[in-house]
């Protein structure tokens, strides 16, 4: 069993330590993987009093050398390729193809950045007075915490450190806490990237115990922005928290994604997309999909063949080449059998022999593997049927289920597509381009993909979503170095004497009285 601490820079309190948690292969309950000793709130505001004291320096460190380091963490990622990925599903039991991508996201990621670390670039802009220059500036906000869920370990909190220190900015970095062997392998290869002592600091800690460490740093003034991956409720309370300071977190929440399939779409094409969007990661995506919107003239023949599409989709251990495997970590299975109950009289169950857990009184036929209940593994759900008033349509089920509704107007649709209130992610299937730009117009959600699966982001385009889904900001790209630098202004007179804007600035004479003859 492998011991897992936080990496701080400097000794932690003694009474810093927190619980000690003991962390299973959810695909093989009697195989430890891990045991966290988790920080409390003491450990958390540490953490971040050292990265406050170490700022100063690295943000003195040429934008262009920062993405060095970018490159050479890129490096020691892809050297380490296949060793973290398995370490991934053995710690979460995500399935090793989908491991192997994460940290190919990664790389990705780190490939990105490490040039625009040569292109931070500001603005010359003229004045309005002569022998006067006015320019624009990116400097790093100061130190980022970033709390980020375990259902990609590796991949979404690349999307956030990376940026975050190439921009200069130190960094706390607080990952799940079902996560540690993961954490801390990512956290070395940082660590081991070229960056200074006390720029990146990784802090294992529960959900409350971080929260009441984040508020005490930001009443001492010791984090300057907050990154945030995971539900929507405790998206609110660091919101609020966030705005008591007047800072604006970079939020990325839950969705309920919608996948909308016109009369006119390639059903086979839409069928492999609701698969993977459903089912991908044992449906523990906040890009997964939530409902399907089918038109009425092809809901049956879609319906008929999504669920033959399911009912074979290889199931099982995550080691070999399966659909998904088991739920990511305990609590989540919990709750899933919580969102089961969201089922109701007028619903029609698909997709497999049973509902539930998967056991030997309960088994899935072709199940890969030994003994399904060695894991939480579950059946895969379709639930036909669903109804804009039914909380199966509301709620976001982080699962192996797939909601589907039928439509008859494209208003309809789209009003289904939104209803919920989420605006993450959203796919629709057609071969009309207009139905496929109107729903890009008319979709609430921040991501639209034409067919193609409700998960499908590439590492440079902006990530994230609106509503209930997040506040608007963006990771991934060039869109998220506005969550980690600031905007400054500067103007350089250099006349002599004071030249007060907008008061002694020439006047052009014009005679507005001219016209043309007739």
């Amino acid at each position: 069993m492998h011991s897992v601490r936080s990496l701080v820079s400097g000794p932690l309190d003694a009474d810093a330590p927190g619980d000690v948690r003991t962390i299973a292969n959810p695909g093989r309950l009697d195989e430890i993987v891990s045991e966290a000793h988790l920080g409390n709130a003491e450990a958390f505001l540490q953490a971040c009093r050292v990265a406050k004291a170490a700022q100063l320096a690295w943000s003195s460190v040429p934008a262009p050398v920062r993405g060095r380091a970018i490159q050479q963490l890129g490096r020691l990622v892809e050297d380490n390729a296949e060793t973290l990925a398995r370490l991934i599903t053995h710690e979460i039991g995500k399935p090793i193809k989908e491991s192997r991508g994460e940290v190919q996201e990664v790389i990705d990621t780190c490939s990105f950045f490490l040039g625009e670390g040569r292109r931070l670039y500001g603005m010359t802009v003229p004045s309005e007075m002569p022998d006067k220059q006015l320019f624009t500036f990116r400097t790093p906000v100061g130190v980022a915490a970033i709390i980020t869920a375990g259902n990609f370990p590796v991949a979404v909190p690349s999307w956030y450190l990376v940026p975050a220190l190439l921009c200069g900015n130190a960094v706390v970095w607080k990952p799940a806490e079902y996560t540690p062997a993961i954490a801390e392998a990512f956290a070395q290869l940082i660590l081991h990237a070229g960056l200074p002592e006390g720029t990146f600091q990784m802090v294992l800690a529960g959900g409350p115990e971080t929260f009441a460490g984040l508020e005490r740093a930001l009443d001492e003034g010791v984090v300057d922005k907050v990154g945030f991956t995971g539900s929507t409720a405790v998206g609110e309370r660091l919101g609020e928290l966030c705005g008591r300071h007047l800072q604006t977190p970079c939020l990325e929440l839950g969705g309920k994604n919608p996948l909308v399939v016109m009369p006119d779409a390639d059903l086979d094409l839409a069928v492999e997309g609701a698969l993977f969007s459903g089912f991908g990661t044992a449906g523990q995506r906040c890009t997964s999909l939530g409902t399907a919107i089918v038109h009425r003239d092809v809901h049956q023949d879609f319906v008929d063949r999504f669920t033959k599409a399911v009912a074979e989709a290889p199931i099982g251990d995550p080691t070999r080449d399966v659909l998904y495997g088991p739920m990511i970590d305990e609590r989540f299975a919990v709750r899933f059998e919580d969102w089961l109950e969201l089922i109701r009289d007028h619903h029609h169950v698909h997709g497999s022999s049973a509902v539930g857990r998967i056991t030997r009184t309960a088994p899935r036929e072709g199940f890969v593997g030994d003994d399904p209940e060695a894991g939480f593994f579950y059946h895969p759900t379709i639930v036909d049927g669903v109804r804009a008033e039914d909380d199966l349509y509301r709620i976001e089920t982080f699962g192996p289920i797939v909601g589907v509704a039928s439509f008859d107007t494209f208003d309809e649709a789209i009003a289904l597509a939104n209803g919920h209130g989420y605006g993450l992610s959203s796919s629709i299937y057609t071969t009309d381009p207009l139905h496929a730009f109107r729903f890009r117009e008319r979709v609430s959600a921040g991501m639209v993909s034409v067919n193609n699966s409700t998960s499908g982001a590439e590492a440079h385009l902006p990530f994230g979503g609106n509503g209930r889904s997040g506040n608007g900001s963006r990771q991934s790209g060039v869109w998220v170095l506005d969550q980690f630098t600031r905007w400054q202004a500067m103007n350089w007179d250099y006349s002599g004497h004071l030249q007060k804007a907008q008061m002694d600035v020439a006047d052009v004479a014009a005679d507005l009285s001219y016209r043309l003859p007739e």
